[in-house]
């Protein structure tokens, strides 16, 4: 699928939310999506990401609410657009790649549950995206950091599927693949059941599941709510 913009013109520009869990699809769909529109990705789990980086560098407690809202205070995070994806900048370093490893990762989602570090980050998301023009993606953006977004749609899939392609993203099997299976697991567990912006659909979400679907699928099926936005 070509990825020139196949949505009408319109000088408003929308502020497109998309939400699910991990490995539901989200972030290949909002990249692909914002490129396609013109609009910029924001990238909810690289912040996060990039302040867990921040934690371990700084040897900081994953546990320690106060210390980990001090270093986000302090920390300059960044996403820059470019053709081939955001890059993430922590303090003018590119932390792009070494946010992805598996330590980042579940230290990320330790961080995240936090309600004092989420409402820091939901104050420079919504500053981030409030003049529009923004594809962002995470698991509270419809319900927490733009609950009045133009669009709100909610990647889901099921839990085996997740798993598979996670593995096939990172490349891994056997054992390696087993642990990253428990580690996306425990990750569901935590989204959902945190008592600060657990993961949920937004009662006015559109509901895709990705399943049996393909990219192509999905992004077409998202365009197509766009259109009705834009008679």
């Amino acid at each position: 699928m070509s990825e020139q913009s196949t949505v009408s013109q319109n000088p408003r520009k929308l502020i497109i939310a998309i939400d699910g869990p991990a490995g539901a699809g989200k972030s290949t769909v909002a990249s692909r999506l914002a490129r396609k529109l013109g609009y910029v990705n924001l990238e909810s789990g690289a912040m996060y990401r990039a302040l867990a980086l921040r934690a371990i560098e700084k040897d900081a407690s994953f546990d320690d609410e106060a210390a980990l809202v001090n270093l986000a205070e302090r920390a300059r995070i960044q996403l820059e657009p470019t053709v081939g994806g955001n890059r993430t900048l922590l303090d003018g370093r590119d932390v792009s790649s070494r946010i992805r490893e598996r330590d980042v990762t579940e230290a990320a989602s330790r961080v995240s549950v936090h309600p004092k570090v989420r409402e820091w980050m939901v104050s420079h998301q919504r500053a981030m995206g409030a003049a529009g023009g923004v594809v962002m993606e995470g698991r509270d953006i419809g319900t927490k950091v733009f609950p009045d977004a133009d669009l709100k749609v909610f990647l889901d899939a099921d839990p085996v599927v997740r798993e598979q392609r996670r593995m096939a993203q990172q490349k891994i099997s056997g054992e390696v693949a087993a642990a990253v299976a428990a580690d996306l697991r425990e990750r569901d567990r935590r989204d959902r059941t945190r008592a600060a912006s657990p993961l949920v659909a937004a009662a006015d979400a559109v509901v895709i599941n990705s399943t049996a679907m393909s990219e192509d699928e999905v992004l077409g099926q998202v365009e197509e709510l766009i259109k009705k936005l834009r008679p």
